[in-house]
Order: structure tokens, then sequence, then C-alpha cells
């Protein structure tokens, strides 16, 4: 393996880096996308972050992942730090994450329990990768540089990752395989190139947790594509859920699998559970599933886009726009959604509301990994295998 000097994170693609400060964006093609009502549910969710956040930021969490969820939806949401209506919140949540990263020589970006080691270090790599591309802050660079470096020195000999932050024979699963995916493909849109080696052992382990119906995992693709089937959370396609299928489309699509056939098996699934969910004009206490799963289901509708976005989304939307909670203040309520899953009370609520925010605000493509016309040299970089 290469010794970490020697990977080219830091090459920078003029073509493909966005001029700081400035945001390029494709703007909703419609109310079919974007309602009235789904833009009021954006905002006011987007108050309720601010006014919760605290003075440090980091809405009393020590998990950077959550943290960098918060700034995520600001980002989304087209705002820029230090400027307009929440720039001075998203500044304090990206200013958190910085000054706790700079804390840590390896490059980790993690400072809650070692077991969240690779979780909060994707996803909070995988926010800075698109302020990176959007703001012209100097820190984050050099940040971004050890948090890309850690993930491919931490890459298992299988290609998958682990809970912690180290280097071992197998990966756990796929969940903390599309948290990397994520920052990877992030890094990628805001200029920075990857080792093709780490990107080519990441798709080899993805597909292992696919599981076809009716025949051995391990059989040849010819046979497995004449049964149905779907990702699980382990290899082998174990624990098959909604959040795995969506993970595993995800991956695929963030490693330029575009014409995977595994992609179509999985939406398949996942566009019927959005339609099961029930009538999306109904009034709801909380989104249908979890924060995790809600992430995962909203970007492979997104990045799969053609008629599973057009025909699933403004279901989804709608569904996230009327379980809103609604109260007046002093309650500090309004406009939060209420957490369905394993993180419960306020890290729950900043969870959820933050997804929720991200995904109503996906169909304005402020964000670096949501603009079109940017994964050419992916696509070139990393054909079907």
């Amino acid at each position: 393996m290469k010794s970490a000097a020697l990977w080219p994170f830091a090459v920078i693609s003029a073509a493909l880096i966005l001029l700081p400060g400035h945001i390029s964006a494709a703007r909703a093609q419609g109310t079919w996308e974007m309602t009235p009502e789904s833009e009021q549910a954006l905002k006011r969710g987007l108050a309720w972050l601010e006014r919760s956040q605290g003075r440090e930021g980091n809405w009393t969490s020590n998990d950077l992942g959550l943290v960098s969820m918060g700034a995520l939806a600001f980002l989304a949401a087209g705002e820029m730090p230090g400027r307009g209506s929440h720039g001075e919140a998203l500044q304090k949540a990206l200013d958190y994450v910085l000054t706790q990263a700079q804390k840590k020589k390896s490059g980790l970006l993690n400072i809650s329990d070692t077991q969240r080691d690779m979780y909060n270090h994707g996803l909070s790599t995988f926010v800075l990768g698109q302020a990176y591309g959007m703001t012209s802050d100097p820190r984050i660079g050099p940040t971004l540089d050890r948090a890309l470096r850690l993930i491919a020195q931490t890459q298992c000999r299988d290609g998958g990752w682990d809970y912690r932050a180290e280097r071992q024979d197998q990966g756990h699963d796929l969940s903390l395989a599309v948290m990397q995916a994520k920052a990877l493909r992030s890094a990628v849109d805001s200029g920075l190139e990857v080792p093709p080696e780490v990107i080519e052992a990441a798709i080899v382990d993805v597909r292992r947790h696919y599981c076809p119906q009716g025949c051995s995992y391990d059989a040849d693709e010819a046979e497995q594509q004449k049964h149905p089937g779907q990702f699980g959370y382990s290899k082998g396609g174990g624990q098959a859920t909604l959040a795995m299928a969506a993970a595993g489309v995800v991956c695929l699509q963030e490693f330029a699998q575009y014409d995977d056939w595994r992609i179509e098996k999985n939406m398949q699934l996942i566009e019927k559970a959005i339609h099961d969910f029930g009538d999306p004009k109904a009034k709801r206490n909380q989104p249908p599933v979890d924060a995790y799963t809600l992430y995962y289901v909203g970007q492979a509708l997104y990045q799969v886009g053609g008629k599973a976005w057009e025909r699933s989304y403004p279901l989804l939307r709608d569904i996230l726009v009327n379980s809103q909670t609604r109260q007046p203040r002093p309650e500090n309520t309004d406009g939060m959604w209420n957490p369905n899953g394993r993180v419960d009370g306020k890290p729950g609520q900043l969870y959820m509301t933050s997804v929720c925010c991200f995904i109503l605000a996906m169909p304005n493509r402020y964000l670096p990994i949501l603009q079109e016309g940017k994964i050419d040299s992916l696509r070139q970089q990393f054909r079907k295998r």
C-alpha cells in the first residue's frame, strides 16, 4: 500500500472546483419539485435549527456527525458562512467541527465514542467536502486533506471499513461503507483527486453486500440478475432493510457505477416503500422512517433521477411537509421534525430536522454533489468494472 505522503488528495482540478463565495445551481424545475408549502417548511426548519443551536454552534452535542448534519442543512439551502439569513449559524457549526478537527493530529473527525469513529468521520468529511466547494474558508482544505488520508489509511483489506479508525482484514458493514463513499465522492466533486485503488476496492466490497433471492450471493452475475434481490447490512445481503437498499444504490452512484443492474432492483423496493407510506397529505407526528433511512432514500432518488425522481420525490416531499411540528413559541418546537429511530431527544431532533431540511432543499441543487455536469471526470476514472 502506498504511503500517505504519495496519495494525491491535495492535487486540485481547477476545472471542477467552484469559485469561492459563489453558488451555481439549477433551480427547482417547477412545483412538482418544490412547492410553496415545501419552501415554507424548509424555512421553518432552518429557523428552528438556528434558534436551538447554542453558543458553541454544536447544539450541545459532541457528535461531530450530527453537528455536520446541521451545517449541511444550511449549505443545502444555499446559505453561506457569515452571510445571509442563517450565515452566522452555519459559520458557528463549521467553526465547531474545524476547531475540534485541529485538535486531532490523525485527522479523525470524531470526539465521542470510538465505536462511532468512521460514522462521524465519513459524515463530517462529506459535509466539509461540500463546504470546500462552496466557501473560501482556508481552514477547510488542510482539514479535508487529513480526513481523506485517514479514510484511505483505514480502508480494510477487503475494501470496507470498520467502526473504529483502524485498518483490519475485513470491514464491518455497508452502513460504514456508504459513509466513506459519500466522503470520497464529495472530495471529487469539490476538485480533489482520490486514489483509484481505494475506489476499486470499495466497489468490490459494496457488491458483496447484495443478495439475490433464489440463488447464492456468490453465483455468477448472469444468474443473479434473473432473481429479485437487494442490498443488506452484512456481506451476502444479510439484514436487508430499506436503509441498506438505499445505501447500496448511493454507493454505486457515488462510485460512478451508473449502469450497475443492482441499482434498478433496489430502486423498485425503495419506490414501493415510499408509495406504501400512505397518503402524503395526511398529518403525521413524525416522518415514517428514521433519519438515517430517510437520508439515503432521498439521495438514492435524486442520484438515480429520471422517472424514479419524478414519481416518488413529490410523495416523499409532501410527507415531510405534513409531518413537521407546528407549535407556537415559546415551546421552541415550531419547525422541527420529531425523531423516529435510535437517536432520540435533542440529538434526534437535530438529526431528523437536518435530514428533512436537506431533502426539501435538494431541488435547488446548491450543493456541489447535487449539481449536474460535475461527474464526467469521475465517470471516466471509474467505468463499470
